[in-house]
């Protein structure tokens, strides 16, 4: 089968229930609805396998043979909820169907499942088939609506030039600030932290030599030993120290502290000479 465009249509399956009962309604006499209870439930016209299958658009539910798979009846079905399919008041495993032949010929049929899960996957399976086909309905009405509209031409036809503008770039006419190079005169200065003051320049240190004179050099400690003014520790680059001339009741002062042995030994008394007994030769 192809469709409008020239595509190929093809047939999917969307459901296959194994059992199915079929059965012959009296015509509804008003608008309430149709009701199961008013069929022969336990008295099935017809029984065998349903199958939903898809081409394109349309969905068609199929009546076929449990063992050969003839084909009993089918309805064709272009939206759901509709009159091709309608559900009863009383159950809801129980639904109306509008069959058709090749002639054109249609007449409505009653059908039902005995296990309420098979009753909601046909329904559910009708229910994504009719969502799937308004979905691709919107997308094509888009799609014409974008074709519709008349296309920018968005080229650079002959001769035409583009000019971009990029802020914050220095130009030769702008006179942009140069960066100074590092060492050519005067101390750099850091920018001064967020909130502080202004970092001073670094002073160098005075020299040594200014150090040097301005150091005044420590004194010299001095020792006595008992009552005399003799130095342990003579500062050997200072000039000895001139004796002061003694009083009249002043002993004189001893430089030596160990005093005078040629004194001590002139003090002991002479004895005479003892004979020795050696012989001389």
């Amino acid at each position: 089968m192809m469709a409008a465009g020239g595509e190929v249509e093809y047939e999917s399956v969307l459901c296959v229930k194994p059992d199915v009962s079929v059965f012959r309604i009296p015509p509804r006499a008003s608008n309430r609805g149709y009701r199961a209870s008013d069929w022969k439930l336990d008295q099935p016209d017809w029984t065998g396998r349903l199958r939903i299958t898809s081409k394109g658009k349309i969905a068609y539910i199929k009546l076929e043979d449990k063992v050969s798979g003839e084909l009993f009846a089918q309805a064709p079905i272009d939206q759901y909820p509709g009159i091709a399919v309608e559900t009863v008041t009383d159950s809801s495993r129980y639904f109306v169907i509008r069959i058709q032949d090749g002639n054109g010929r249609s007449a409505f049929i009653g059908i039902g499942f005995g296990d309420r899960g098979d009753a909601f996957d046909f329904n559910v399976s009708l229910q994504d088939h009719f969502k799937w086909v308004k979905q691709e309905t919107e997308i094509s009405k888009e799609s014409q609506e974008i074709d519709s509209r008349p296309k920018l031409d968005l080229g650079f036809k002959e001769g035409q030039t583009i000019k971009l503008n990029i802020g914050n770039m220095p130009t030769k006419k702008s006179g942009g600030s140069k960066p100074r190079p590092a060492g050519s005169g005067g101390p750099s200065l850091l920018p001064p932290p967020p909130g502080g003051k202004a970092a001073l320049p670094a002073v160098p240190p005075p020299p040594l030599t200014a150090i040097a004179n301005h150091v005044t050099p420590p004194p010299v400690q001095k020792f006595s030993h008992g009552g005399g003014n003799t130095d342990i520790l003579l500062d050997l680059d200072l000039p000895p120290p001139v004796p002061k001339a003694p009083g009249p009741a002043a002993a004189p002062a001893t430089t030596d502290l160990w005093g005078d042995f040629s004194a001590a030994a002139s003090s002991i008394p002479s004895q005479s000479p003892q004979p020795s007994s050696w012989v001389q030769f």
